[in-house]
This record gives structure tokens, sequence and C-alpha cells, in this order.
């Protein structure tokens, strides 16, 4: 992924913006661009990243005067340091320092002029040690990279059958937007390459994000079959109706007929996660609020004069 932009820039604000003028900012961006006001639109959820990670940036005190003496970058690495380059070169110390392309430069020739890989001769004639000899071998890229960081996002059902873009919050606080895969699994890990941690010799590491599943309110997972429960009136389940019953692709109608059994659990195929599964319906009957004279009446009266057993025992 490219590199940020300068935070301002992404705000829209001055260098000399207060806290609440960066704040008013970003509540405008972050209202435009969030993922859940454009489900169709990923391109606006880099944006939404992009804005969050320069809001983090700018209203941490720390960070931002560090980004502002040139200390650390849009993203929140740390830039090179300089080095007094006298001392390293044999010159008089003081005398400007090191940029980053000189360090890397040293560091693959090896220091003392001997190029690395091969052994240079000491004073007496010996081999001479070479501290950045390893880490070089072979090119050095693979050895000088950086260290992978493992994060974990919850997922909600629904982004999962859709196979959505979510915001994932790095441990530097950085927000990506990731694209989830296909009927992704619990558990599996999606690789962001180069979002890992910072390497000063070669290319950072990699983030690898594991997939949690959130616990839904209105279905529960069985594998790939889902259920959920619709509630019904009294009347609803003795006359019969249409009742509207939701599923991951939307809400659809469902027709009961009169007499219809809440005991069991009605199928609607294919209505499963990602289509591979199906969906079973559980109907809860619900009492008026509050009691009923009439209905108790005539409970009363079936009890007496129409009994009827649904248990064994």
């Amino acid at each position: 992924m490219d590199q940020m932009r300068d935070p301002y820039t992404v705000l829209g604000v001055p260098r000399s913006a207060s806290e609440k003028d960066i704040k008013s900012a970003y509540r405008k961006l972050a209202k435009k661009y969030h993922p859940d006001q454009n489900p169709d639109d990923t391109s606006t959820h880099g944006k939404f990243a992009e804005a969050t990670n320069a809001y983090d940036l700018l209203t941490d005190a720390e960070k931002r005067g560090q980004f502002d003496r040139g200390e650390i970058d849009a993203d929140g690495n740390p830039k090179f340091a300089g080095f007094n380059s006298g001392a390293a070169r044999g010159g008089r110390p003081g005398q400007g320092g090191f940029s980053a392309e000189d360090i890397l430069k040293e560091f693959m020739s090896g220091f003392g002029g001997q190029p690395r890989g091969s052994a240079g001769r000491g004073p007496a004639g010996g081999a001479q040690w070479d501290p950045f000899a390893g880490a070089a071998a072979g090119g050095g890229r693979g050895q000088a990279k950086g260290e992978d960081i493992v994060v974990t996002a919850a997922v909600s059902l629904e982004d999962a059958h859709k196979a959505a873009s979510i915001p994932v919050r790095m441990p530097s606080g950085k927000v990506l937007s990731v694209k989830l895969p296909e009927k992704v699994e619990e558990g599996q890990q999606i690789r962001l390459k180069g979002q890992g941690s910072p390497s000063p010799f070669g290319e950072p590491g990699d983030a690898l994000v594991t997939v949690r599943f959130e616990k839904s309110k209105q279905f529960r997972r069985d594998g790939a079959d889902l259920r959920t429960d619709v509630p019904i009136t009294l009347y609803e389940a003795v006359l019969g109706t249409k009742v509207r019953v939701p599923t991951l692709d939307g809400s659809v109608e469902l027709t009961l007929p009169p007499g219809v059994d809440t005991g069991k659990s009605l199928r609607l195929k294919g209505k499963g996660l990602y289509g591979g599964g199906d969906l079973y319906v559980n109907l809860k009957v619900v009492l008026p609020p509050g009691g009923d004279a009439d209905l108790e009446a005539l409970a009363r009266f079936m009890r007496d004069q129409k009994p009827y057993k649904v248990r064994d025992n």
C-alpha cells in the first residue's frame, strides 16, 4: 500500500489548526466516507481509513510534535535520525550527517571499503569481522524484513456473507480497509503485505488479520445453517398470516398457514451462510401484554369443554 499523505492535507486543515478544528474536520470526513454509509462503494473505505489515521496522529500531542519536527512520517514510522558523519569517515565530528541512502550504501558495501560477503584483512593479517555480513548475505532482503504482526478482526455475519470491506485497526492505531475473501471462515488469516513492523534495512513485515465472527443479534450459526426467532400473535398462529423474516440477503415474506405448529421450525432453503446452508425460522407466540379478560374466558372454556393433549404425561 502507498504511504499515507500529509495528515494536514488529508483533513484539509492548516498546520496551526487547533484540536477542535481537527476533530471538526475529521467528523465531516468520517460521516462522508464511513463504510456503513457506503457499503457498495469500496473506494470510500480507503479514504475513511486515511482520514482516521490522520486524525489519530494529529490528536496525539507527542506524535504530532514528532511529525512537525520531521522525526516520523505520515504513517507514524520513524525516519532515519542524523548521524555524525565526521567520525565515520575520518573527518571532524559535526560536519553533516549520513542520509538514509548513505547508511544503506554503507551496510551493503561493508565498512572500511571491504565488500560484504568476503573476509577483509585486519591489521595483523587475520580475517576482519564484519558485523553486518549476516544481514546482507544473499542480497539481505529476506533477513532484513520487518516482523509480522497479528491482529484479530471481529466480522459480522452480514459482512462475511457479502465479502465486504471492513475497517481494521492495527496496533499502531492505523486503520486499514480490508476486503474479506469470498466465503471467509472463522479463524482464517488474511495477509496484508507490507503492513507489519518496519525495518531500517529492508521491506516491512506483513500484517496477519485473523477473522472472528461476531455474535449476531438475529441469527444463531450452526455451520452453514442459520436459525432465527420470529414472534407472532396468538391470532396469527390460529388464523394464519404473512410475516417478514430477516435473512442475510434482506428480509423475505413468509406465509404461515392457519393453525401453524409453533413447536416446529420452518426451513427456508438456501438462505443460510453463503447460500450453502438453510435458514430455520422458529415461531414464538407472544400473548397480549397485561392479560386479557376475553382471552382468559376463552381459555377456561377450552380447558373445560374442549381440552386437548400436547404432552404424553
